[in-house]
């Protein structure tokens, strides 16, 4: 078994605290015996450079993510095979932002850091629905040799149930993301369920959650969901 947190917001979320930084975030899952993250920010993958390199020198698997906020305000998980992946898939959602500037005395900060350490704000509000289904999402990430699940479907806001109240027939997904203890009902039994923190402080990070994985990267991740 491998220790696996799959869905942590860093300090480029609006939402998450300020000292959600690369380095504090590896620091933190360190101390808690992961042994593979992935970084998930709001429609972004700007700080996954930053995690990867400090992930590197602590000897934790990485994996570069995304949250992506649908149209219908569906949340899911997007993770790609690598930073240059990531990269891209993000810059091509940058291209169905709604254009929306934050207001960081109102919603956060959103802090790139970058490789050496530097400082920027991201100027556009990020966790706003970008223009995209949640079915365009996932045929989307296909082309991106990504992987994708539903995000905290249990919660009461922003999770597929809360909007759509079921697991549609044609809904194509590699997992689901359970928060709570409790599951809704419909989600087929073949779907692989997994448990992220969604971490957006760091005393959220804990323990992790067991995934009987190869190995502790996304080849071991997809391999385990798709089979791969």
């Amino acid at each position: 078994m491998i220790l696996t947190d799959l869905h942590i917001h860093s300090c480029l979320s609006p939402c998450a605290d300020d000292t959600m930084t690369p380095a504090a975030i590896v620091k933190a899952a360190k101390e808690a015996g992961l042994e593979l993250i992935a970084i998930t920010d709001h429609n972004s993958a700007r700080n996954c450079p930053a995690v990867a390199a400090e992930a590197e020198k602590a000897g934790i698997g990485f994996i570069p993510g995304i949250e992506v906020t649908t149209s219908e305000e569906i949340h899911c998980v997007c993770l790609l095979p690598d930073l240059g992946k990531a990269a891209a898939f993000s810059r091509w959602l940058d291209t169905l932002r709604p254009g929306i500037v934050n207001r960081p005395n109102v919603f956060g900060r959103q802090t790139v850091i970058g490789s050496r350490g530097s400082r920027t704000e991201e100027r556009e509000l990020l966790f706003m629905a970008r223009r995209i289904s949640v079915n365009e999402l996932s045929r989307a990430v296909r082309q991106y040799s990504g992987l994708i699940w539903p995000a905290h479907v249990d919660k009461p806001s922003n999770s597929l149930y809360s909007i759509l109240g079921c697991w549609p027939e044609d809904l194509d997904m590699d997992a689901v993301e359970l928060y709570y203890d409790t599951e809704p009902a419909g989600i087929p039994e073949s779907v692989h369920r997994l448990r992220c923190s969604d971490a957006h402080r760091l005393w959220d990070i804990k323990g992790g959650y067991p995934l009987p994985l190869e190995s502790a990267d996304f080849a071991g991740l997809k391999k385990y969901l798709r089979g791969e």
